[in-house]
């Protein structure tokens, strides 16, 4: 008994993190080393911190005790120079965006729908190696007109997650159909990428019994032009569970309605 109550005792509190984001009213000299040394005293690790918006702060915070995080919040809420806008355990979002000093822009009516235009590659690299990191199933959309870089993204995530890619259909350097794995392919450990004009409009019996395969692993899987591939397939946009829209520039019409039938199709989009 006592031994048991002397381990109990040995253990130590989980540690916990936390983000916090502030917006700052007034930005007079001093305000963030107030707020660190705040931070210091309840014995709060800042483990980031980054400007993410104009005139807006986020910290990723360390904590093994949720009182004084609550103690804190109530002690910001008093200061006039800034207010509290987020005190939370941390999304995917928010990581990224003390990374990355900005907010990755989402879809208001779509919250899984998250938008990136070219000169953001390197964010929406960053943003799909946290997503392929994860385990189990998981279907991704990726939108985008020709060369913008919707397969490259896709083959860097997988490198900075440290996962294998394999393409199950594709138009990267020619046209890929593929009718067959190796045993090693189809493993949860792979992100598999599959064009989804190529699979649903031009492809054999044998890639579509292939593809059905791919589809059931307990594995991450990327398709490009969903909205073309659930046009011809059994699967719905509410089956992904994100959809990823890459443009050339900030307003770029967004191409949800081609036809992949047109006469010039293959010059246009392969």
């Amino acid at each position: 008994m006592l031994e048991g109550l002397i381990s109990v005792a040995d253990e130590k509190p989980e540690k916990k993190e936390w983000y916090l984001e502030y917006l700052i009213h007034e930005n007079r000299p001093g305000l963030l080393g107030d707020i660190s040394s705040l931070l210091g005293m309840l014995k709060i690790n800042i483990i980031t911190i980054n400007g993410v918006d104009l005139n807006r702060r986020g910290m990723i915070l360390e904590s093994d005790d949720d009182e004084r995080i609550e103690l804190l919040r109530s002690l910001l809420e008093r200061v006039n120079n800034i207010s509290i806008t987020k005190l939370r355990h941390p999304h995917l979002r928010d990581r990224l965006a003390v990374r990355h000093g900005r907010y990755i822009s989402r879809d208001a009516d779509d919250k899984k729908t998250f938008r990136f235009v070219r000169d953001e590659i390197g964010v929406l690299v960053d943003f799909l190696a946290e997503i392929f990191k994860k385990e189990g199933h998981q279907l991704i959309g990726i939108r985008g007109r020709p060369r913008v870089g919707k397969t490259e993204s896709i083959v860097a995530s997988s490198v900075c997650a440290n996962k294998r890619w394999s393409f199950v259909s594709s138009t990267l350097l020619k046209q890929t159909i593929r009718s067959q794995m190796a045993d090693d392919e189809l493993s949860p450990d792979h992100v598999f990428i599959i064009d989804g004009i190529v699979s649903t409009t031009r492809a054999p019996e044998q890639h579509q019994t292939l593809l059905r395969e791919v589809l059931r692993l307990d594995a991450t899987k990327v398709v490009e032009h969903p909205d073309i591939f659930v046009r011809y397939t059994e699967y719905s946009l509410e089956d992904f569970d994100y959809i990823i829209e890459l443009r050339n520039y900030e307003n770029e019409e967004m191409p949800y309605d081609i036809d992949p039938q047109i006469s010039n199709f293959n010059s246009d989009w392969r």
